[in-house]
């Protein structure tokens, strides 16, 4: 039987859309609460964690995008109570699905057999660690913090920090929880459910994860998306997409305007034909899933986008901490917010709108509404900004006030 190898090329909205359906941000449709949740992180393959708290932090932020009801109890019920997640590193620090645990036994075997994360290893330190915690349960770095006593007076829990960091890439430990987000270490066989499948894959195996799921979270991929950040899986991901191209399990098409090959399903691409935009807004957090990789950003959506915090002050033009805001398909503007949980306050410090883009009175709407709700999920019940949309119309102006509520 006869193979599709190529399909033909495809506009560039169908190629948006098919990425942001894939991404659940054209309708909602992992559901609500925990199990929502836990079906956003499934089918997603990862959510990043960030320790940034400028507004709520990227985990609970990118998910409270895609879960109409989220709260943050959920997530820690899931890694705590369920042990249906668990945390380890995907191309960042993430919060993954247990369901997908095996596939992260390959990038611990890299550790256990040599490699350093980050830093060069003590395996004196490691071993003291590892023995504390075998004796005394669950510890966290301070647990092994001490001070010295000499002209320094230094805290020198540093070496055992990293002793932990090192052995929970190596899967001896995992994180049984966090507290005032420090993470709770404990030993791997305490924690891992026994039903949880952790047969080694092949890389044949390994390889055919990282692409289905790159599909099935993205909808249309490149080659160097699906390996983003995993070197040594390159040449792997490469033999084993052309023979799922050649097997005709995937296609390979292109984009009308753009470079590059793309792949994705034949029935993505039916489905796709149906997708329509909507007049949603999303307001996206910079680790948000749809838009940390940038180049695949700029190239589908032509928005040029980079968070800027790690950028000093002189050489910034959208603010410390701006987030890109999608409305109808298409990533409209950003802005720099701060909220300021001891008073309540939401704070939008800048905002700037794309290139053509003229907000409606529908837009500034759905913008008011979600500014609002996105101010409340950050505990806060007013929001101050120097531009500012209240009844329709746009205000510079410093100290105008609406209540989220």
């Amino acid at each position: 039987m006869s193979k599709q190898i190529k399909a033909p090329l495809i506009s560039i909205e169908q190629a948006q859309l098919m990425s942001l359906a894939a991404q659940g941000l054209l309708k909602t449709n992992f559901g609500k609460g925990k199990k929502g949740t836990l079906n956003a992180i499934e089918h997603l393959g990862y959510v990043q964690i960030d320790t940034l708290a400028v507004v709520a932090r990227a985990h609970h932020h990118t998910l409270w995008t895609r879960v109409s009801d989220y709260k943050e109890s959920h997530l820690n019920e899931l890694l705590e109570k369920d042990k249906s997640i668990f945390e380890y590193w995907s191309h960042a620090a993430s919060y993954l699905p247990m369901s997908d645990f095996r596939f992260s036994l390959p990038r611990k075997h890299e550790y256990a057999s040599g490699a350093s994360h980050w830093f060069k290893q003590d395996k004196k330190v490691n071993n003291y660690v590892l023995d504390r915690i075998k004796a005394e349960g669950a510890l966290q770095s301070k647990d092994f913090e001490f001070k010295r006593n000499g002209p320094s007076n230094w805290f020198e829990w540093k070496p055992a920090k990293m002793a932990l960091e090192q052995l929970f890439m190596e899967g001896k430990l995992m994180i049984a929880k966090r507290q005032g987000f420090q993470k709770v270490y404990d030993l791997t066989e305490r924690i891992l459910p026994t039903t949880v499948n952790t047969k080694f894959p092949s890389e044949k195996e390994q390889a055919e994860y990282l692409i289905k799921k790159a599909i099935q979270a993205n909808g249309i991929v490149e080659e160097k998306e699906i390996a983003y950040l995993r070197s040594s899986s390159k040449e792997i991901v490469s033999k084993s997409l052309k023979q799922l191209v050649k097997n005709g399990e995937l296609v390979e098409t292109g984009i009308e305007t753009k470079k590059g090959t793309y792949f994705t399903s034949q029935a993505l691409i039916n489905e796709s034909t149906k997708l329509k935009g909507t007049e949603q807004l999303h307001l996206l957090s910079p680790f948000d899933n749809a838009v940390i990789q940038r180049k695949r950003v700029q190239q589908l959506f032509d928005f040029d986008y980079i968070i800027e915090c790690y950028l000093p002050e002189p050489k910034r033009t959208y603010g410390y901490f701006c987030l890109p805001i999608m409305y109808n398909g298409k990533l409209v503007g950003r802005f720099d917010p701060k909220a300021d949980r001891a008073t309540k306050t939401f704070y939008i410090k800048q905002m700037h709108f794309e290139k053509g883009f003229k907000p409606t009175a529908t837009f500034k709407k759905a913008f008011k509404e979600k500014l609002n709700s996105f101010a409340a999920f950050n505990g806060c019940d007013v929001v101050v900004s120097c531009w500012l949309m209240v009844v329709g119309c746009w205000l510079m102006a410093l100290h105008c006030v609406w209540p989220s509520s």
